[in-house]
């Protein structure tokens, strides 16, 4: 949970006042980690290119990306990351992928290439349409179903295949299970390099076999190549696991990474417990494991206990065990961190839990924050915030 706060994303939080719906899950990290996430899961970018000032840009915060639909298909296919382009701290992708109107919505490749990109403004069905046109652009795994059909076995072959139907989302253990099961010796560098390639699920024969000749593995790919490709065949699993509200996947998932990756398990399970628990609407289950990632993760960072009480009244808006947790925390991110942003969350959680008073007082906090000149365009959204407490 890296921070990168958005203006748009607080105004949904607090103003819209409905954290029910699951849109667009935006990442909050940069956008070199972006390519990152992309590359490890074989995954193309979404970027919603605004302006803060951007009348189009606020309504489709407001009325697209939260929308169920929406989310469902781009949390699923694409990473999801909102730029300001008019911020200092975005300049230099500004600079390489420059814009002559807002919104741009772009989908970009792990490699940095633009797939598609879009200038305007869209509805809900235009941007779930305009979203699959992406993500069969990037799909080039059709390529090769045709001369599979045929009968082509030949092992570069078959590699390529398998490594396109990996990065277009789509099932490669029947391929890479065909393949490997022709094989005598399975440490030769070409199938060592087809068990890694071909591992793309944690509940799978192909992962125990990474696992088990992860030394020879590790010498003809880089060490950190082998260990994205665990972390996104645990995921796989994970999401498996959400799909069926299969707990044993879940687990699996879990014990996968622990002993592939020991230094990585704690903040591992904490995190799939959450992702799970949030799905499956078991809070208390939920509530341990955001208070584990919370004291080995978090801390009492001010940025990063902001955004956890976010996704947690996001993911539980009215569950009362939560909803004190999360004023907890809310409290020390808003005295740690002094900002506006941080007194709003605050404020938006002792309206849920039906204190107006408190609410008041925690907006007031935020003016007083903001000061005289308020270049953020926050203060007509807290005026609104307290004007909405007046229903309650």
């Amino acid at each position: 949970m890296i921070r990168q706060l958005l203006f748009v994303f607080g105004l949904l939080f607090f103003a819209a006042g409905n954290t029910n719906a699951q849109g667009i899950d935006f990442f909050h990290g940069t956008w070199p980690e972006a390519l990152a996430k992309a590359k490890a899961e074989n995954k193309i970018i979404f970027v919603d290119a605004y302006a803060a000032w951007c009348g189009p840009c606020k309504r489709m915060a407001a009325q697209v990306f939260p929308d169920p639909k929406v989310g469902d298909f781009f949390n699923q296919n694409f990473i999801n990351l909102k730029i300001d382009m008019e911020k200092p701290e975005n300049k230099e992708f500004a600079g390489k992928y420059p814009v002559r109107a807002y919104p741009t919505l772009m989908f970009i490749d792990a490699e940095g290439k633009i797939v598609l990109q879009n200038v305007g403004g869209m509805q809900i069905d235009g941007l779930i349409e305009f979203g699959k046109k992406a993500a069969g652009s990037g799909d080039k795994s059709v390529d090769f179903e045709a001369e599979y059909a045929n009968g082509n076995r030949d092992p570069q072959f078959l590699y390529d295949y398998v490594k396109a139907l990996n990065r277009a989302n789509k099932p490669s253990l029947k391929i890479t299970n065909e393949y490997l099961n022709t094989q005598s010796d399975l440490t030769t560098p070409f199938n060592l390099k087809f068990i890694l390639e071909g591992a793309s699920e944690a509940d799978s024969r192909v992962f125990d076999l990474l696992l088990k000749y992860r030394k020879e593995i590790n010498a003809v790919e880089k060490p950190e190549t082998v260990d994205k490709r665990i972390e996104q065949a645990c995921n796989n699993t994970l999401k498996k696991a959400i799909e069926f509200k299969n707990e044993e996947l879940l687990n699996e998932a879990k014990s996968k990474m622990k002993a592939a990756i020991p230094a990585r398990a704690d903040a591992y399970e904490n995190e799939a417990d959450m992702k799970y628990y949030a799905v499956t609407k078991d809070s208390g289950k939920y509530l341990k494991a955001a208070q584990r990632y919370q004291k080995s993760e978090v801390k009492n960072n001010a940025a990063k206990l902001n955004d956890l009480v976010i996704v947690m009244c996001k993911t539980f808006p009215e569950d009362k065990k939560v909803l004190d947790q999360a004023e907890k925390w809310a409290k020390i991110a808003a005295e740690n961190g002094g900002l506006p942003d941080y007194y709003m969350t605050l404020a938006e959680v002792y309206k849920r839990k039906g204190d107006k008073d408190k609410a008041r007082q925690a907006a007031d906090q935020a003016l007083k924050a903001i000061g005289e000149n308020d270049t953020s365009g926050m203060r007509p959204k807290i005026d609104y915030f307290k004007q909405s407490l007046e229903g309650i």
